[in-house]
């Protein structure tokens, strides 16, 4: 049903008034200190902090380092979610993806079934991926073993991050050294399917003033489906050294190893996903693999030039090599025949970047006057070398026509010569400037905007022939913040991000792209913010976010095609953190629609945005029985969708449900069962085209042991 205009003003009250039954219980729930860092945990540390399994003491975070100032999250005027170290553990991801189910606006695409792609206010992306708050925008698939928090920064953020990021941003935030004390913490994880992780934890200062923390992990991968399998190594080691008080370096490096089954799912079938199908493999186990091998270095210094001022210098290096092959449907099952086409390709990228930033930070008056301003400038440079090579079929053939059967009989394929390679490199500078202004207790105005100077020059190797184009654009940022009690804020922002015309991946640029503007981004959003205890923080948003020369994915293809406008329009709710001292949750609600605003071939003015569902609600919560025992619940939900811009297949609405049940064996060892998809649900949550759908897995079980010393 089309999101009516009306819908999310009648929506809003409702939900709060429903929400409103916990409010007289959570106002009266003590507040409980924030848990100290994993090193600073004595005798009267909170019972369930002792296990050090790199939980905190909430799943609610007050601020967030995405947003490069020490600004709480009340006074930030944008929707922000937080994913804490504890609610990752509790829930027993591994992987970002998974991670991302909670958090209402977020839709999880495919990506073909070798890297992270979501939809975040109907914004499809690869790219808007952050680590540290350094751009990590390489196609593959993220770890959460070293990972402290994830944060969600939705709406337009061009001013904090740069190019992209329409729909919003993820910045993962990895764990750091403390000088406080040593600890070591190890997890040993096992799945129904025989999947299971390995991972430690070392925290060890070497002396006063510097620390090193050592994270590791060994991970195998195994579901539902025929053939699967996978194996993920990381390695993380880092250093710190803080000489001062006022003084911090911090130095980082990271090796990931990924090498795990291409799958891209089932196809379609009159408008519907194929079922009866749910485990077999459109693909073949020796063709369909990806292999990601990254590095990235990272060093930071923070120094404290003042009470009130900071400066903060950053850079990263990153080189990854990445593999891919795939056979996939390529078209909707012949219901005459009873047979599906498929085709091959494979594709190989090696990207190097350089990304330097400096942030300086300043929290001051002029007279009466509060500001809080950052000022910085980023230069990056990154280059790719990408191929692809069709897949080639028996009988020298670009596609093959199988009978469906429980296992597919797909021949043996070759790939022939590099039908694409590009040499692409990306030069960016950019300064911006932000100040958040304080003109009374109740009043707060924020105002800032960011210059990017954007050049892409690419090389197609084939041809012989070049294509270059460089952009300067200016991304304004508005916002007001009142608060008519010091614990509540509304507000309402303006935002505008740009991506320059070759994909968010540039791989690639024509003669032609290289005559169109960058695609902008429009964000227009007010909310309300309500800190009901320290631990309990209750948000609301209403938000129109437009699209100009929007480029959509073809249904067939999965290639980029350019269209024109698109709105997308909803409200997000959300409720963080503990209702009382034993009793957490994380729920969140999405309403939102988006269509496309003016015609094209590939999509006509009125029709549905990708990925788009009506509604979706996320509900993660753990009760404490006793010091000992624990309980989990969670619950997901999301109504019907179109897997393209076409409109002709659509997934139909799901809801999941996953328990959890936690022991503390003794303030050193600590277990828990997951059981994922409790109730059996058959469903279809993601897909790429309009045939290649995913397939959600059965019930499951995962056991995991975490020791702590």
């Amino acid at each position: 049903m089309p999101l009516k205009k009306e819908m999310p003003v009648k929506a809003l009250p409702a939900l709060l008034l429903a929400t409103s039954a916990l409010f007289p219980v959570a106002a009266q729930a003590e507040e409980v200190p924030m848990a100290a860092d994993a090193g600073d945990a004595g005798d009267g540390a909170d019972r369930r902090t002792i296990v050090v399994t790199g939980h905190a003491d909430s799943y609610r975070s007050d601020s967030a380092n995405g947003l490069k100032a020490p600004t709480p999250l009340l006074d930030v005027p944008q929707s922000v979610t937080v994913l804490s170290r504890e609610q990752l553990d509790d829930q027993g991801v591994t992987q970002l993806g998974d991670a991302l189910r909670y958090v209402p606006g977020v839709v999880l695409a495919q990506g073909e079934g070798n890297r992270d792609q979501i939809v975040l206010r109907g914004q499809n992306t690869t790219a808007d991926f952050f680590l540290n708050g350094l751009r990590d925008d390489t196609q593959y698939y993220r770890s959460l073993y070293n990972i402290d928090h994830i944060e969600v920064l939705r709406g337009s953020n061009a001013l904090l991050f740069g190019r992209g990021g329409g729909g919003g941003v993820i910045n993962r935030v990895r764990k750091a050294p403390s000088l406080a004390g040593q600890s070591l913490g190890a997890s040993a994880a096992v799945g129904t399917f025989g999947d299971f992780a390995l991972a430690a934890d070392l925290n060890a200062p070497l002396s006063q003033t510097l620390g090193a923390r050592l994270n590791g992990t060994y991970e195998e991968f195994d579901n539902h489906r025929q053939d699967f399998h996978g194996r993920f190594i990381g390695v993380n080691p880092t250093l710190t050294f803080a000489p001062s008080a006022d003084t911090r370096i911090d130095l980082s490096y990271n090796y990931d190893d990924d090498r795990r089954t291409v799958d891209r799912g089932v196809p379609s079938l009159a408008g519907k996903p194929l079922e009866g199908y749910r485990d077999t493999f459109f693909g073949r186990k020796d063709t369909n693999i990806s292999e990601v091998k990254a590095h990235i270095v990272e060093a930071r210094l923070t120094q404290k030039l003042a009470d009130s001022l900071t400066l903060t210098v950053a850079g990263q290096y990153s080189h990854t090599d990445k593999y891919y092959g795939n056979i996939f449907a390529s078209a909707a099952v012949n219901p005459a025949t009873n047979t599906v086409s498929l085709s091959a390709y494979n594709s190989t990228s090696v990207r190097e970047s350089w990304i330097g930033q400096a942030n300086l930070t300043w929290q001051g008056k002029t007279g009466p006057i509060g500001h809080t301003v950052i000022a910085g400038i980023e230069g990056a440079d990154q280059a790719t070398d990408a191929a692809r090579s069709e897949g080639i079929f028996p009988g020298n053939k670009a596609s093959a026509t199988v009978a469906l059967a429980d296992r597919l009989a797909i021949p043996a394929i070759t790939f022939g010569t590099p039908s694409r390679s590009t040499h692409t490199k990306v030069t960016t500078f950019s300064a911006y400037f932000q100040d958040q202004i304080e003109l009374a207790p109740f009043l707060q105005i924020v105002g800032g905007v960011r210059y990017d100077s954007f050049k892409i020059n690419a090389d197609n190797l084939l041809s012989s022939t070049s294509a270059g184009r460089t952009d300067h654009k200016w991304s304004p940022r508005a916002g007001v913040i009142v608060k008519p009690r010091a614990n509540i804020s509304l507000y309402g922002s303006y935002t505008k991000t740009f991506l320059p015309q070759s994909g968010d991946q540039f791989s690639a640029l024509d003669a032609t792209q290289a005559t169109l503007a960058p695609e902008e981004f429009k964000n227009l959003e007010v909310g309300a913010k309500w800190d009901v205890t320290p631990t309990l923080a209750l948000t609301a948003a209403a938000y129109r976010l437009d699209r100009e020369n929007s480029r959509f994915n073809d249904p067939v293809t999965g290639l980029p095609q350019l269209s024109g406008k698109t709105r997308t329009r909803g409200i997000e709710l959300s409720a963080t953190g503990k209702i009382l001292p034993q009793w957490q949750v994380s729920l969140g609600y999405a309403l939102q629609d988006g269509k496309v605003r003016s015609s094209t071939t590939a999509a006509p003015a009125g029709r549905g945005l990708a990925l788009l569902p009506e509604s979706q609600i996320s509900l993660w919560t753990r009760y404490d029985v006793t010091g000992k025992l624990g309980l989990g619940l969670g619950v997901t939900h999301q109504s019907s969708a179109y897997t393209t811009v076409s409109n002709t297949v659509t997934l139909p609405a799901w809801t999941r449900v996953d328990t959890a049940v936690f022991y503390n064996v003794s303030k050193n060892l600590s277990v828990q069962l997951n059981v994922n998809n409790l109730l059996n649900e058959q469903y279809f949550p993601t897909a790429h085209t309009d045939n290649n759908i995913s397939t959600a897995a059965p019930r499951s079980a995962r056991l995991t042991v975490r020791m702590g010393f």
